[in-house]
């Protein structure tokens, strides 16, 4: 029998998560879910693709060997310090006889922006329209069989450099598997973890990982911005590792077991054993001082992204708050501190709307990408993202003036 089938892969820098879905019109029922060290990149990016090919491979087996089945093509979460992205607003015009907008009026628009000039070690990894205007009337998210003779779009360009997607196409093409899509990780972690209400209203996703941190503003159910930062957990293992001479491993270990975002947040105070290294005997420190080492680089990445989210001109149109997400998310006390930083109410974001088979062996913020990566691709009907395989066992209204100055009013309060 064959079944429809998404695949998702996400390349994290401290490890590479496959994901094998089976997608209805209603639900998604995780069929397979595998997990492999990554030692094949730093920061988002394939720093040595043998042994990221490697890693691909393994997690991509455990999926398989549970799911029962195998896949040739997946979808890949990307990221890094070389995404970038661009507002583009275009139009064309309406020629048909009644003047309605159809499909091919929407296609239209995307082939134009895929023209305009960017860098030539560039590529555009997705065109997200924002907002639709017909006849200058804007607000509409939906324009096809509306009537009108100009059919405009303002676009959020995500761009990716070349050399760094040919990296992960080699990887993954060395591992036996083909790429279907790749999706922008913010992205994908906003499909899984947010709600319709949230994206409505207006909120900063902070996707925390391994080697980068991701952060996605959305506004009114679109995209506004996207920003990829090279700092996240592995930084904060880092510090602690060079601040109390001790091991990467523990360093982790410590991290994961008694370290805080923020010294409100710990509950008691008591002392920590460290393990020690060569001559060194064994020491002992308190978790204030584990935590202040972990708060400095914690603090430093959400000031980062708060003057990010205020030169995106965005700081005002977030009502439903922040939403923390990825293994970086974990630490104790990372919702209070977001809350104090950026002045807005925060919570931990967990995969949504997963049915049935292994659901909840990914429903943490960790796999809040992978999850995000058989949600579907953004602009595309489900049925694109579909692949077949078979079982190993062969089984608007304008807004008046009056409306327009509430609005302000409430946004910068």
């Amino acid at each position: 029998m064959k079944k429809n089938v998404i695949a998702g892969l996400d390349l994290g820098t401290t490890k590479v998560c496959a994901v094998i879905a089976e997608r209805t019109e209603s639900t998604t029922n995780i069929l397979g879910f595998g997990v492999a060290p990554s030692e094949g990149l730093n920061r988002g990016l394939v720093a040595n693709i043998s042994k990221t090919a490697e890693a691909i491979t393994e997690a991509m087996n455990i999926a398989s060997n549970r799911a029962g089945l195998t896949v040739k093509e997946i979808n890949v979460g990307v990221a890094g310090e070389h995404i970038t992205s661009l507002r583009h607003r275009n139009y064309v015009t309406i020629n048909n006889p009644e003047n309605e907008i159809t499909q091919s009026d929407l296609e239209r628009l995307k082939s134009d922006v895929q023209t305009i000039r960017i860098p030539s070690d560039r590529q555009i990894l997705h065109i997200i329209p924002e907002e639709y205007f017909v006849d200058y009337q804007g607000g509409i998210d939906d324009p096809i069989g509306m009537c009108g003779s100009r059919l405009e779009a303002v676009n959020h360009v995500v761009l990716a450099s070349v050399p760094a997607m040919q990296n992960i196409k080699r990887s993954v093409e060395r591992a036996g598997l083909v790429v279907k899509d790749y999706i922008l990780q913010p992205i994908a972690s906003s499909l899984s973890v947010l709600e319709e209400n949230e994206k409505d209203l207006g909120v900063l996703l902070i996707d925390i990982g391994g080697g980068t941190t991701d952060i996605a503003i959305i506004h009114r159910k679109a995209i506004k911005h996207t920003k990829v930062i090279g700092v996240a957990g592995s930084q904060v293992t880092n510090d602690i590792r060079e601040t109390l001479g001790i091991v990467t491993a523990d360093a982790e270990q410590l991290k994961k077991e008694h370290g805080y975002a923020t010294e409100n947040a710990i509950i008691k105070d008591e002392d920590i054993f460290i393990k020690g290294v060569g001559a060194r005997g064994n020491i002992k420190i308190p978790v204030t001082l584990l935590t202040q080492i972990i708060s400095v680089r914690m603090k430093e990445l959400f000031t980062l992204i708060d003057n990010e989210l205020r030169n995106s001109g965005f700081k005002n149109k977030i009502k439903a708050g922040v939403v923390l997400t990825g293994g970086g998310s974990l630490l104790k006390g990372c919702t209070e501190l977001a809350e104090e930083v950026f002045g807005l109410p925060s919570r931990m974001g967990v995969p949504l709307e997963l049915g049935t088979g292994l659901s909840n062996e990914v429903e943490s913020p960790e796999f809040a990408t992978v999850a995000g990566l058989i949600k579907g691709i953004p602009g595309q009907s489900s049925s694109e993202n579909f692949t077949t395989v078979k079982t190993t066992t062969d089984k608007k209204i304008n807004i008046t003036k009056v409306f327009r100055r509430v609005q302000d009013f409430f946004d910068n309060l």
